[in-house]
């Protein structure tokens, strides 16, 4: 079936065009309520591991439950698949381990704030169109909304570390894409999670040693892990197959709206007017995003027809 194969070569799907991308929209969105999830069990495992002791676990159980998984093989790959692998593994590991550090330092939701600038700038660097800007515009408006106006009250060091994670996750995206076009299924992401977990396993051994073998801690690290990593990474991988990268870096800033709105449902904590407003003014974006690229995709198809 030719679909199948499309599917399993990491090529877009014929006839996929027709669905729109609302599948890959539900993809990211599944994702952000994974991470969300995952990050409220990483703030509890912070205390007994550590910053990067937590991120150590995270990769290093997520890229064992991948290899095992997807029975992943070492050869038959070229050097620029290796070479791929080998730089969306040092993304991956270098944007957990900032963003870690961040939140050891500032608010969580000021440090979602400031990473999703990364995103933010890669969609209008990379954007041909004018209209995307727009949309990246009013995401940033809605996340700036959502930090409440404190980051003249940040940590300078923590809003750096947050910036430069919001940088490793721009070439996340970028990386992740060339990664899935490369590799069938989710091999790639497993091989680069091997690859994020041997750069930090030093790290984290030097910062939490041999706290990182209590069994209570390898549990918790285990659910940070099949949360925060091993579903959204490869939801995202997948989304990716079939958005381009400016779109999912739109995409990506649901990301503060998300948490906004689990906080609501599960924590029962009030959205303000402004708090509304800025979920608005994201969705908003995301929504315009995609409309964006399904016209822009329905023009391509009509004038190969023509």
């Amino acid at each position: 079936m030719p679909e199948a194969a499309a599917a399993r070569s990491g090529g877009p799907v014929p006839g996929g065009g027709r669905r729109g991308p609302l599948g890959p929209v539900a993809l990211v969105v599944a994702g952000g309520l994974s991470v969300q999830f995952g990050a409220a069990v990483a703030v509890m495992l912070m205390p007994r591991a550590g910053a990067v002791g937590v991120v150590t676990l995270r990769l290093v159980l997520a890229a064992v439950v991948l290899l095992i998984a997807c029975r992943t093989r070492l050869r038959g790959h070229s050097r620029a698949d290796w070479g791929t692998v080998v730089v969306f593994g040092a993304a991956m590991a270098g944007m957990n381990v900032l963003f870690y550090q961040a939140v050891d330092r500032i608010p969580l939701g000021a440090a979602v704030t400031l990473e999703v600038l990364g995103p933010l700038a890669l969609s209008v660097l990379a954007s041909r169109r004018l209209v995307n800007v727009v949309w990246a515009g009013l995401a940033l408006g809605g996340v700036v909304l959502l930090s409440g106006g404190g980051f003249d009250r940040l940590d300078p060091v923590g809003a750096g570390f947050a910036v430069a994670a919001g940088a490793m996750w721009a070439a996340y995206i970028v990386f992740s894409a060339r990664t899935g076009r490369r590799f069938p299924q989710a091999d790639g992401l497993a091989l680069a999670m091997a690859v994020g977990a041997l750069l930090t396993l030093p790290l984290g051994v030097a910062e939490a040693g041999g706290k990182l073998l209590d069994p209570v801690t390898v549990g918790l690290g285990l659910a940070v892990a099949l949360m925060s990593s091993v579903l959204p990474y490869t939801l995202e991988l997948l989304a990716l197959r079939r958005l381009p990268a400016p779109t999912f870096a739109v995409l990506m800033s649901l990301e503060p709206a998300i948490a906004a709105t689990a906080g609501f449902l599960v924590l029962h904590q009030a959205l303000s007017a402004t708090d509304a407003l800025a979920v608005a003014l994201v969705v908003a974006a995301s929504m315009g995003a995609v409309r964006t690229q399904a016209r822009g995709g329905a023009g391509r198809r009509g004038e190969a027809r023509g």
